[in-house]
């Protein structure tokens, strides 16, 4: 999961897209970037591995001027952390382009061979955005124009839909002419436009999620529709226009399970209301199934699942307290790359109270169980500060299946839900009883009487059904090579021996 955000100003965008990326860093943590286009259409780039505070330093801002600019927080869907594959990514044929990608391309070995093949393209990176951008780049040197107007790029974009396959919100900036957003057929990931006033006039940004328009001072226009572009040009006129036909909107579930912050609101869907329901619903399921519970309290395993948690003891009228608490200079453990990494950080991250846990029966809330460590370990937290019965809940069903677009879940084998049922995972996490969401009531308490054009949600990491149809098991198992956690300590491995030898030479 990555975030992304273009702005076109009347004045320098360095300062408002570090700001933006600020707040979408919970979208990535492993890299940061940003391009910005000078009066004179020479790019300024400065990218690297690490947090948006880490990377842009006063030097790097000063010289990142212009009145449009691009951004990007990355985290590796593949779990390879290489700082070559930080974004924005940028080709200089033709014109001079530079995009910034979330999602994953479903055909990328496919349209690698095209572009090496038949566009006479090259590509430097594992990376499925730079395959995206240099499908974008062909597709717009085709129009063969010295000067391009808003339609040439439309057509780009046309085009480039008939090529991609799987989930994409993009942004791209093409020099001396503005910014482009554009979100897959589907609308699986995230993409929303807005717009301010400024003393010089109107200013307009695209971005990943609506708190970033809020914090900045911009209006959420509207979320973007699967299959829509916008086009900002340098003068700072939009311009919307659907370019393909939508199949199915069908967002990403886990966006409002897990990833998305809950301030936001998503294709018109608040997530922090949307949590609420799933806590109310989660909590009439305990009802029904446990209707002479002798729970004590509900405590949240924090942060995402507060939300949910809250109303869950409200419903259930039990007493709501904060057990742990997190240090949050700590990586999120869902995005580390190797379990060992991931084992060591959860001690790290959280600390628990031991008076809101000795002598009670305990329910802990989480959004989701995924591999079931951090749970196990949070568990066995609990029953060291003397609760006498540890209960869990996960506010969404058992994850049983990969996400193959652009959330890097663990390979098949790695998630505990995949072969176990509901009692099994219990036993293995240590939990005296365990409810899990039921995906009915997820996706009500999501959709929920809403109306803006969302047909159903991609809940393929729960249901195993991918809503762009083109997954077979081939795909499948090259992604468990890709993702087992034997292959990811074996690229760190190796980018680690790369960075030794730059540093030696």
């Amino acid at each position: 999961m990555c975030g992304v955000v273009g702005i076109v100003a009347k004045s320098d965008v360095n300062q408002a897209i570090y700001d933006a990326l600020t707040v979408l860093q919970h979208r990535g943590q492993d890299a940061a970037g940003i391009v910005t286009c000078a009066s004179g259409g020479r790019f300024n780039l400065r990218k690297a591995n690490g947090l948006v505070r880490d990377v842009f330093h006063k030097r790097h801002m000063l010289r990142l001027i212009g009145h449009m600019g691009i951004g990007h927080v990355r985290y590796p869907t593949a779990g390879s952390s290489s700082s070559s594959e930080a974004q924005p990514f940028y080709v200089n044929s033709p014109y001079g382009i530079s995009l910034a990608h979330n999602g994953n391309l479903t055909n990328t070995n496919e349209l690698m061979d095209e572009l090496f093949r038949e566009d006479l393209r090259h590509i430097n990176t594992d990376s499925d955005s730079e395959v995206l951008l240099n499908v974008f780049a062909h597709e717009l040197a085709s129009v063969g124009k010295l000067r391009l107007d808003v339609e040439d790029v439309f057509n780009a974009v046309t085009a480039l839909y008939q090529r991609c396959k799987g989930a994409y919100a993009a942004v791209a900036m093409i020099t001396g002419y503005g910014v482009v957003g554009f979100r897959d057929p589907y609308g699986i990931r995230p993409l929303a436009v807005g717009k301010r006033e400024s003393e010089q006039g109107i200013e307009y940004m695209i971005a990943s999620e609506s708190v970033a328009f809020s914090t900045l001072g911009f209006e959420l226009i509207r979320d973007l529709n699967p299959g829509e572009a916008a086009f900002i040009d340098k003068k700072g006129n939009l311009t919307l226009k659907q370019c393909t036909e939508p199949v199915l909107h069908s967002p990403c579930i886990f966006e409002f399970v897990y990833f998305a912050r809950p301030d936001s609101i998503i294709d018109g869907i608040s997530v922090y209301r949307a949590r609420m329901r799933m806590g109310e619903a989660l909590a009439k399921k305990i009802q029904r199934e446990f209707p002479k519970h002798d729970i004590d309290v509900v405590i949240p395993i924090p942060d995402t699942s507060r939300t949910s948690a809250l109303q869950l003891a409200y419903t259930l009228n039990v007493k709501y307290r904060e057990g742990f608490i997190k240090n949050r200079y700590i990586a999120r453990t869902f995005l580390m790359p190797g379990q060992k990494q991931r084992r060591k950080s959860v001690k790290q991250k959280l600390n628990a109270i031991d008076l809101e846990f000795k002598g009670k029966n305990v329910l802990l809330v989480d959004d989701s169980i995924v591999r079931g460590t951090t749970s196990q370990q949070i568990i066995q937290m609990a029953r060291d500060c003397g609760a006498k019965k540890v209960y869990f809940a996960s506010a969404s069903p058992p994850v049983r299946y990969p996400n193959v677009y652009g959330i890097d879940m663990p390979s098949v084998k790695e998630l505990i839900g995949h072969d176990k049922d509901e009692a099994q995972i219990a036993e293995a996490i240590g939990a005296d009883w365990l409810v899990y969401q039921d995906i009915d009531d997820m996706v009500e308490a999501i959709m929920h009487k809403h109306n803006s054009g969302v047909e159903s949600f991609d809940a393929s990491c729960f249901d195993g059904n991918y809503v762009t149809g083109d997954i077979d098991q081939a795909y499948l198992n090259s992604l468990q090579k890709m993702r087992n956690d034997k292959a990811k300590s074996n690229r760190d491995q190796l980018e680690n021996q790369t960075v030794d030898i730059h540093n030696a030479t």
